[in-house]
């Protein structure tokens, strides 16, 4: 079984506290995602889509269950992995509601720096950086810095810094929050298409009515506990949108 074969997560538990005082935000979640696949992640405030995220992302520590990427068991009631860091950096790419770019570093260093911190050399590091930011179609902005972006362009660059170190496994927290139904509709299909180019896993957890009909699978949490939801995997076309808008 190769790298590329997805995330699985079994009966995965989190317990915050201890005793009386205890809450179960995860109560036994098994979720699924093969390479190619873009699922979304829905649920009401309170449900442990946060905490479920944070614990896929290995930001926080379950309680208990297992999860592998691939072939890989990255946990299995205790990390068993040594090297936390790595892992997030190397194999799992994270999109929020915010770009989070750094300011001080112009668009083609805030994608390349990742595969720099992994060692890649800075000559390769940067053309990677610049085939995707090509792919996503804001190759011409490559020198800009994040304050000459719009909001838009500054999505498309989180989404390339995401996928430069080619990780099995995309995390998006939101990621359409901001945007109105074009926009929103157009980083989703972005999202997709990266999924099938790069043979990429990607979970999308949102609160965002426009997106969730693209969607083929969802995974509805309630209580701690997921339900599996087929969609209805209408990926509509958005009215035409600058890549500057």
């Amino acid at each position: 079984m190769s790298d590329r074969h997805g995330i699985h997560i079994e009966g995965l538990t989190k317990r915050y506290g201890h005793g009386e005082t205890a809450v179960d935000a995860l109560k036994g979640v098994d979720l699924s995602v093969a390479p190619g696949e873009v699922v979304g992640l829905i649920g009401p405030s309170g449900s442990g889509k946060s905490t479920l995220l944070k614990c896929l992302g290995a930001v926080i520590e379950p309680t208990a269950g297992r999860m592998a990427i691939g072939a890989q068991v990255i946990y299995d009631n205790g990390w068993r992995l040594d090297d936390l860091r790595a892992l997030r950096r190397d194999r799992i790419g994270f999109v929020f509601q915010a770009p989070y770019l750094i300011p001080f570093l112009d668009v083609t260093d805030n994608v390349a720096l990742m595969p720099m911190l992994a060692g890649v050399s800075d000559r390769e590091a940067r053309q990677r950086a610049r085939e995707l930011l090509d792919v996503l179609e804001v190759g011409h902005r490559a020198r800009a810095m994040p304050t000459q972006l719009s909001g838009g362009e500054q999505q498309r660059v989180s989404i390339a810094r995401a996928l430069v170190n080619h990780p099995p496994v995309i995390l998006a927290d939101e990621p359409t929050a901001p945007l109105d139904s074009a926009r929103a509709l157009t980083v989703i299909g972005i999202l997709n298409d990266m999924a099938v180019r790069y043979n990429t896993a990607v979970i999308v957890v949102t609160h965002d009515e426009k997106i969730i009909p693209t969607f083929k699978r969802l995974y509805h949490i309630r209580d701690g506990r997921t339900h599996e939801e087929a969609g209805e995997g209408l990926l509509l076309t958005p009215p035409e949108v600058p890549v500057h808008a």
